[in-house]
């Protein structure tokens, strides 16, 4: 058997899965963010470890377990203080971790973007590293290791730290001696890097000891959750789609040739030797979070109030810059906004148009991608939010896509399965094995009757961002 563990914003998820792909068990523990205020965006690192104990503690036929296949959200840095320390659990010290929305760093992403030779978000990790060594020099001095979210709990696990890249193409975002020599940043504090299907080192016996795994299984490295996601949502051929939902909207989209554009990122598939072109959205399932504490109502019940308004909602335009917005706009200071509102609008109004919103910025990202003449044929769905039925045909309306629902919405722990088993040797390849492993359970066809009006709708929204 396999354990895979996917670190998200919001949940720590895990699953125990046997190699014919059937889920043995699930656990999962909710994460928490704090000093939020649209541009500092933080976490104590100590919870991830927290989240394991919980979650692998509840666990049954540990020893059973031939090895653990992590990934998580980023990019999200971790400052680490102290060594790994294991007693009646885990503990590294560490400062506060800076996670993917931080955008703190700004003023260092230009410097670092000239370096690079393309922009370079004030999100990723070297704008960040600079922040510290600037603005929180004792915070810089007393690191011992800057690591990646994923990183940082193998780090717990195994004692050896390592920095995850995902896959070619990834070099503007990342760093090698050269660049670490300009920026003068200490080498040693950057630990060397690993690929997704390698291992981060063998589980210690402290730690296998504590949690009942058998001793000295690998612990293997599976990418950040995009990569992961891809896989498990079963995107393997050029013109698909993974739309990756959650607290942020991941939009990746195979093609076959490497694309240059300043607006979106290209970097290596899973799936060699194809490449993803991939856009993010900052702030899509925040923003329904957010609206539904604005109207406070439960999600489902957002959802029925939603329903009750008529496609278009009466021409309320929502953009969903809660957080600025990165794909295609880049630009941390943008605003949402809600656009059309009259004496006839309706609660139901703001609540379509919410979805209709985060929507509209998927189609955004997908145009781009048209006009860079990237063709994006089905839309296959991942995470929470692609359980909701709703927003779905929503999806498939507005993009004017096929939307595949998969059997398992946590495709990232699927994905983590599909690495691992490659790993142990069970697949010859990730296509094969996400071939065997994915399922789709349920197809969206698009309602032709609203094409039209949500075209014209789409085409104000540009106009207005």
């Amino acid at each position: 058997m396999l354990l895979t563990i996917d670190i998200g914003t919001t949940t720590f998820k895990t699953a125990l899965w046997d190699f014919a792909g059937k889920a043995i068990s699930f656990e999962s523990a909710l994460l928490e963010s704090d000093n939020i205020d649209g541009v500092k965006h933080e976490t104590s690192a100590l919870q991830w470890l927290d989240a394991f104990d919980k979650c692998v503690k509840k666990l049954k036929n540990k020893k059973q377990v031939q090895a653990i296949v992590i990934s998580g959200n980023g990019p999200s840095l971790v400052p680490v203080t102290g060594a790994a320390q294991i007693k009646d659990k885990l503990f590294i010290p560490a400062d506060k971790a800076r996670l993917w929305m931080d955008r703190k760093a700004v003023e260092y992403q230009e410097e670092v973007s000239a370096l690079m030779g393309g922009f370079v978000d004030a999100s990723f990790f070297l704008p960040k590293i600079l922040f510290i060594k600037d603005k929180e020099k004792q915070v810089y001095d007393r690191t011992k290791f800057f690591l990646g979210c994923p990183e940082y709990l193998a780090f717990a696990l195994t004692g050896e730290a390592k920095s995850v890249f995902p896959c070619k193409g990834f070099d503007r975002w990342f760093w090698n001696d050269e660049i670490l020599d300009k920026l003068k940043l200490d080498k040693e504090k950057i630990p060397s890097f690993i690929k997704p299907g390698e291992e981060f080192g063998l589980l210690s016996s402290a730690a296998a000891k504590l949690y009942g795994f058998s001793e000295n299984i690998p612990v293997i490295c599976g990418g950040p959750d995009f990569f992961a996601a891809i896989l498990g949502s079963g995107v393997k051929e050029i013109g698909q789609v993974c739309d990756r939902t959650g607290s942020s909207e991941g939009i990746n989209l195979c093609t076959q040739d490497y694309v240059s554009d300043k607006r979106l990122m290209s970097y290596g598939h899973p799936i060699e030797p194809y490449w993803n072109l991939s856009g993010m959205i900052n702030t899509t399932g925040k923003a329904i979070q957010w609206a539904c504490s604005l109207f406070n109502l439960s999600f489902n019940d957002f959802i029925s109030l939603a329903e009750k308004s008529k496609p278009g909602s009466a021409e309320l335009i929502f953009h969903p810059y809660l957080a600025g917005e990165r794909t295609p706009l880049w630009d941390p200071n943008v605003k949402a906004s809600w656009h059309g509102i009259n004496l006839g609008t309706s609660r139901e109004d703001f609540a379509l148009s919410v979805l209709e919103g985060i929507t509209f910025a998927i189609k955004d990202v997908i145009s781009v991608m048209a006009e860079v003449g990237q063709e994006t044929k089905q839309l296959h769905l991942t995470g929470g939010l692609s359980q909701c039925e709703f927003l779905n045909q929503i999806k498939a309306d507005i993009t004017g896509l096929q939307v595949l629902q998969g059997f398992y919405k946590d495709t990232e722990l699927l994905g983590l399965l599909i690495i691992g088993s490659c790993a142990m040797g069970r697949y010859k390849s990730f296509k094969e094995a996400s071939g065997v492993l994915y399922r789709t359970k349920t197809t969206y066809e698009p309602n032709v009757k609203n094409k039209e009006l949500y075209n014209e709708l789409f085409n104000k929204y540009r106009i207005l961002t």
